[in-house]
């Protein structure tokens, strides 16, 4: 039975305000560790035990919050999501936290900010009308998502192995939709070094890593297909500009729907390095999320879901998505996993990002019937 919980947009914008507000950009910890600690705090007024989880490789720390249960020790929910962003600290200037019609506007709001405190609702109505859930529930807060989870992967995959379920509240798709399924993503580290010169009285005795580099960028993206993408998306080099550049690094991504496709992708990345007109150019594979294909236990999670929320009056499409998330680790690794359960909104990761005010309140609910629900069976 799906309980009937009172779900107010108001008050979760309430709680989310200061979230957004609390700027954390991945690459600095100190930002992130802020907001790991509002979090914590948050977690801890609905009632859960919380811990900190030291960070590691510079990056933030995690918070772990496990809400009181009967059977503390059976295998229960994980709530899993990230508190870092893109958007480096002092953006609020040029999207400010803002109300305009449907919409609420601000860094991170969307991507994923807005998907954990309506998880924290669900959670905190439930507590406050005396609903036990069948299962406990853990949630999991990690700071390095948006750039591959280098540092938090062991801690997710070994947190999800003692769990049932996990339930991914990463922005929703447009048409109403969940994720069950998300496409294989490998990151990579690009560098040129050239020979240095004086740009003006003797150019043609240097070789130029900017330039080198620029005529890679354009073979990277040259090679992207249907089955398999590949994107540069940051670039340096230089120091003088009447140097000649000796360095330029950069750092590249591809995608792809199937394992074997990534894997073919990565191959021919790596194959890149070389000498070419005097100029080293060195691909280095860094982090990679695995494909994660849906398995009959994720599909079940998925039709218990989409049955909850036709109950609640809202079709629940489902589809395997671009774009990673820490859901492609649990997934892959077989743990029914349900993603995108978030609000619904546009612009994540750009001046635009903002979420559907009304969608909110929907997908509170449809998180609280699941948190309510699953598990039940043979459940005292």
């Amino acid at each position: 039975m799906i309980p009937d919980l009172p779900f107010d947009a108001e008050s979760i914008l309430a709680t989310l305000r200061p979230w957004v507000e609390c700027e954390s950009p991945t690459h600095d910890a100190a930002a992130v560790n802020r907001m790991m600690g509002l979090a914590a705090r948050d977690l801890a007024v609905a009632g859960a035990a919380v811990e900190t989880i030291p960070g590691r490789m510079g990056l933030s720390d995690c918070v772990r919050a496990r809400f009181p249960h009967r059977h503390r020790d059976t295998p229960g929910i994980l709530v899993l999501g990230h508190l870092d962003t893109v958007h480096p600290v002092g953006t609020l200037a040029s999207l400010p936290w803002r109300i305009e019609g449907n919409r609420a506007y601000g860094p991170g709001i969307l991507d994923m900010k807005g998907g954990n405190v309506i998880a924290l609702a669900a959670m905190r109505a439930l507590v406050a009308s005396g609903i036990e859930t069948p299962l406990p529930v853990t949630f999991l807060f990690t700071g390095d998502e948006e750039v591959g989870s280098p540092a938090t992967r062991d801690l997710i995959e070994a947190e999800a192995a003692r769990h049932a379920f996990v339930l991914v509240p990463e922005p929703g798709q447009s048409d109403n939709g969940v994720v069950t399924g998300r496409y294989a993503i490998a990151r990579f580290d690009l560098e040129a070094v050239g020979r240095p010169s004086h740009a003006g009285a003797s150019p043609h005795e240097g070789r130029s890593a900017i330039r080198a580099m620029a005529r890679m960028i354009l073979a990277i993206d040259g090679m992207s297909d249907a089955d398999c993408t590949f994107s540069t998306g940051i670039v340096s080099g230089g120091q003088w500009v009447n140097c000649v550049p000796t360095l330029c690094r950069g750092q590249a991504l591809s995608m792809a729907k199937r394992q074997a496709d990534l894997d073919r992708g990565v191959e021919r990345m790596l194959a890149l390095s070389g000498d070419q007109d005097g100029v080293r150019f060195s691909v280095a594979r860094g982090v990679t999320r695995p494909v994660w294909e849906p398995d009959a236990g994720c599909l079940a999670l998925y039709d218990q879901a989409r049955t909850l929320s036709e109950a609640l009056g809202q079709p629940l499409p489902h589809r395997s998505a671009g774009g990673g998330s820490d859901g492609n680790f649990t997934g892959a690794n077989g743990i029914p996993t349900l993603d995108g359960l978030g609000p619904l909104g546009q612009g994540f990761h750009t001046l635009d990002e903002h979420v559907l005010i009304a969608t909110l309140s929907q997908r509170a609910r449809l998180f609280a019937a699941l948190l309510a629900t699953l598990g039940t069976a043979g459940r005292s």
